[in-house]
């Protein structure tokens, strides 16, 4: 038997002006799932480190893990299988308001390029309309609570 590894990631709530959020693409079988930038961390980095990294290396946005802030959600622990091996799976969420901006995927890794077929600035409204998969469960009220009451004392706990 295969020993479950852990999985610890970081993603960010990018928002623009407009208070579109923007989210990245999976289809498998028919079904589409869509999720926040990020990924996981590497040696020695903190969540916000690797959260800047994987903004970077996702959308080229450079930012400096400062003004990440604090998280903003915390998500409750997922079972995945990559490659054969089993991971448990801890996302931390922070918020970035940004500008407006050319999303540029050239740095995504193999995995990235293989797996992740779209992207796009979504509404709050939007979010609730469609039938797709949204990453964390119930993104729509989520994202609704924190853009309209701002970064909570705590991290929120989401699913998924």
């Amino acid at each position: 038997m295969i020993e479950e590894r852990v999985r610890r990631s970081a993603r960010v709530l990018l928002v623009d002006p407009a208070e579109r959020i923007l989210l990245f693409s999976v289809t498998d079988d028919g079904a589409t799932r869509w999720f926040a930038p990020g990924g996981g961390l590497v040696d020695g980095e903190t969540y916000a480190e690797a959260a800047a990294r994987e903004l970077w290396e996702e959308t080229g946005l450079t930012v400096d893990p400062a003004e990440l802030g604090a998280e903003v959600w915390h998500g409750r622990p997922w079972e995945s299988v990559r490659e054969g091996i089993p991971y448990r799976n801890f996302q931390h969420y922070f918020l970035l308001r940004v500008p407006a901006f050319e999303i540029d995927t050239s740095r995504f890794e193999a995995l990235e390029r293989a797996a992740i077929d779209g992207h796009r600035w979504w509404t709050v409204p939007q979010l609730r309309s469609t039938t797709d998969c949204l990453r964390p469960a119930g993104l729509p009220d989520l994202l609704g609570d924190l853009l309209s009451q701002g970064a909570p004392a705590e991290p929120v706990l989401v699913s998924g």
